[in-house]
């Protein structure tokens, strides 16, 4: 089968979206499909084709992490697209590649699936200010995810969570539930240069320490600020040393930077900046608690990469988590900054062997989302749209 993927979204950045879209390419070839990809060109302002993977030049969101949005239309690009004879478009943003991907799949007369992976009502707030400015926002999402989920031939939705909200916002149409499959062994520590590991440990003064883990988008919608507020509450009672290491770069980092010296404890908080995706499994093996406030992900894919890299995750409760994170069993909620440094303090002194049955009840859990399970059940999807279509 000949699958085009089209993506704002993808390697060198980082985020769900672009770790999806990678997972499902690789998969995909993996298992004897032509797969391709068409992204915005996130390095070069220039069309660039190369190892599958097309990429357009696009203008810079400087409000939206310094990405690049393509143009909805690019005819040297079609003209290579029409070369690949695709036989299904997949769409997995909403804006200019993906309005592109919908005009391919019109011209050529094929079915697309779309995959919606971003709760775009979280992102309103970079539109403008104001609370009745941030209401209207809010509608106008509502109306346009509505407007996306029946336009393509097959809808997915990476979990519960977000096929609720389409049916809060009216949509009866059939969702497919597709959660993203991980490539689980790349997390695994007999993966990772140990030697390395522990040099950086000793360069940043942390291989003595209880290290917590933050990975991801430096955002405001990722609500850090909570998590750094606990753990300077924490900090007040520990008995352990620790550090508190940041992954990731943003528009709040330089507002979070200031609140940790704001707060006393610039010391004892890391802001590594950002990493190439290949590097991310490095970084959980730095760590002992994988730590998140974030109650806007679709489905959370650095909780479950935490897990495969046997960290303890205390993540503020979400309903998307519900079915990942069992509490006290495979990790554990809080509720705000609050019961964190409780929370964190619980998990400083927990005895080894707690922890490791933890662990190994939270890796059993994984399996569902293996990136085998992934490709077997977005290959029913395919092949509902191709029976569908023709």
């Amino acid at each position: 089968m000949n699958i085009g993927l089209f993506t704002d979204s993808y390697p060198p950045q980082i985020n769900g979206v672009a770790v999806s879209t990678q997972n499902l390419f690789n998969i995909l070839r993996r298992n004897g499909h032509q797969a391709y990809v068409v992204t915005t060109n996130a390095v070069a302002n220039h069309l660039e084709y190369k190892d599958n993977v097309l990429y357009i030049p696009g203008l810079e969101l400087k409000k939206l992490y310094g990405y690049r949005m393509a143009s909805f239309y690019n005819s040297r690009a079609m003209k290579i697209i029409q070369s690949w004879k695709l036989d299904i478009v997949h769409i997995q943003t909403e804006a200019g590649i993906g309005i592109f991907g919908k005009i391919v799949a019109t011209r050529g007369n094929l079915p697309t699936v779309n995959t919606y992976h971003t709760m775009y009502e979280d992102y309103t707030h970079y539109a403008g200010k104001g609370e009745h400015f941030d209401r209207f926002a809010k509608s106008v999402v509502r109306v346009f995810s509505k407007y996306v989920a029946m336009q393509c031939t097959e809808f997915i939705s990476p979990s519960e969570k977000t096929k609720e909200a389409f049916r809060q916002y009216g949509t009866d149409r059939y969702i497919n539930i597709v959660p993203t499959g991980i490539e689980f062994s790349k997390f695994k520590r007999e993966n990772i240069n140990v030697t390395e590991l522990e040099d950086f440990k000793l360069q940043h003064g942390i291989n003595d320490k209880f290290v917590i883990l933050a990975l991801g988008r430096v955002a405001e919608e990722k609500s850090i600020d909570v998590l750094i507020r606990g753990y300077a509450t924490y900090l007040k009672q520990a008995t352990r040393p620790s550090k508190f290491v940041i992954v990731g770069d943003g528009p709040a980092k330089g507002s979070l930077m200031k609140l940790a010296g704001e707060l006393g404890i610039g010391d004892h908080v890391l802001f590594v900046g950002a990493v190439s995706s290949t590097r991310v499994p490095f970084f959980y093996q730095l760590a002992d608690v994988f730590v998140s406030a974030s109650i806007t992900e679709t489905q959370g894919l650095t909780f479950m990469e935490a897990m495969a890299s046997r960290l303890l995750v205390l993540t503020r409760y979400d309903d998307n988590l519900r079915n990942t994170i069992i509490d006290n069993e495979t990790g554990f909620f809080f509720a705000s900054e609050t019961d964190f440094p409780e929370k964190l303090a619980r998990l400083a002194t927990l005895p080894a062997t707690t922890k490791e049955k933890i662990i190994k009840t939270a890796l059993k859990t994984l399996d569902v989302y293996s990136i085998e399970r992934f490709y077997d059940n977005i290959m029913e999807v395919y092949h509902r749209a191709l029976r569908k279509y023709f």
